[in-house]
């Protein structure tokens, strides 16, 4: 009789690995900011619904907050998902409720906001990418203050604000002169990359807080490996069409990828080494506004004029997702609140 002992003994040990593997992988959740308007002109008795959405279990994806087509960003409190921050063409709005009521947190001279971050490791510091700057906040976004110093004259279009993890008070901003990195609290910023053209999006990478990518209108990709102090051109990507947006896959450290106004879908499997377009099944042209990863490492893509369609092999087939006639203007991969 064969001993079925060294069998059981794999098997124990195949579940454990297993479920070590699953403690460690870190559960997200998965929202978009989008308009959903197709058909829609002004007069139409069609009822659309936009702003926030977040993927359910199901697949579904479920309306979160106020309808609002301009909704940019969305940021949440890590304490307490129940305070959100938007923007949109009327500045910020702050919701204590989880989405029920909403508060209008600025006054005239800070409208149509780009970006919205919350400090981790200081949740009341709130920062606001501006059109024409950037304002921060240091108690929930009750009062917001112009925080400019160091900042270009001229140029400070602010698209995207990040806050980095590691560190209280340490933001890189993104503008029409490049990337600017402050690191105590936005009371100085100083450029650590220069840029004549503007910077449409920065990233931290989630397996190593030291890796940053930017993209910009014409100028190219960037990557930074010293937590954004010093940046250089990523090979092989285009200067040809501006790129709208880059996003990492939290399942696959070595998987980048890149949306483009023309080009499409990027891909990189190797970090960033090597590119290729991903655009088989996907619309001609590739209007492309922006790419985005769920936790499973399903890859999204938001075409302009179409749809959003999903991808589960990193671009290589893709399909029609829900929510035709969207446009995405946010992806965002969010931790599970504790709550």
């Amino acid at each position: 009789m064969v001993s079925s002992t060294p069998r059981f003994a794999g098997l124990l040990l195949g579940f454990l690995l297993s479920a070590a593997f699953a403690a460690a992988v870190p559960a997200y959740d998965f929202f978009i900011c989008a308009n959903i308007n197709r058909n829609y002109v002004i007069g139409s008795k069609i009822v659309t619904t936009n702003g926030i959405f977040q993927r359910a279990a199901s697949g579904d994806w479920q309306h979160l907050g106020y309808n609002d087509t301009g909704i940019s960003a969305v940021a949440f409190d890590p304490r307490d998902r129940n305070v959100i921050y938007t923007t949109g063409n009327n500045g910020l709005w702050r919701s204590l409720d989880g989405g029920k009521s909403w508060r209008m947190c600025n006054d005239w001279t800070m409208t149509e906001a780009r970006d919205v971050a919350v400090d981790p490791h200081a949740p009341d510091h709130v920062y606001l990418a501006l059109p024409d700057g950037l304002a921060a906040s240091t108690d929930r976004a009750q009062t917001l203050v112009r925080r400019e110093n160091g900042l270009p004259a001229r140029g400070k279009y602010a698209q995207v604000v990040q806050v980095d993890r590691t560190r209280a008070g340490r933001v890189l901003l993104g503008c029409e002169r490049g990337v600017y990195l402050t690191e105590d609290g936005a009371e100085f910023w100083r450029q650590v990359l220069p840029t004549k053209e503007m910077v449409l999006d920065l990233q931290q990478s989630p397996h190593d807080p030291q890796v940053w990518l930017a993209v910009t209108q014409s100028v190219g990709a960037w990557r930074s490996t010293d937590g954004g102090v010093t940046w250089a051109k990523l090979p092989g990507v285009p200067l040809t069409h501006p790129l709208y947006n880059v996003t990492f896959d939290v399942t696959h450290p070595q998987r980048l990828a890149i949306g483009s106004w023309g080009l499409g879908v990027l891909a990189s499997e190797d970090g960033g080494q090597t590119w290729i377009d991903r655009n088989a099944g996907l619309p001609d042209p590739h209007h492309v506004c922006r790419v985005g990863v769920d936790p499973t490492g399903q890859l999204y893509a938001s075409v302009v004029g179409a749809t959003l369609f999903v991808s589960a092999d990193f671009g290589r087939t893709w399909k029609p997702d829900s929510l035709a006639g969207s446009v995405v203007n946010k992806f965002l991969i969010q931790p599970k609140s504790v709550k």
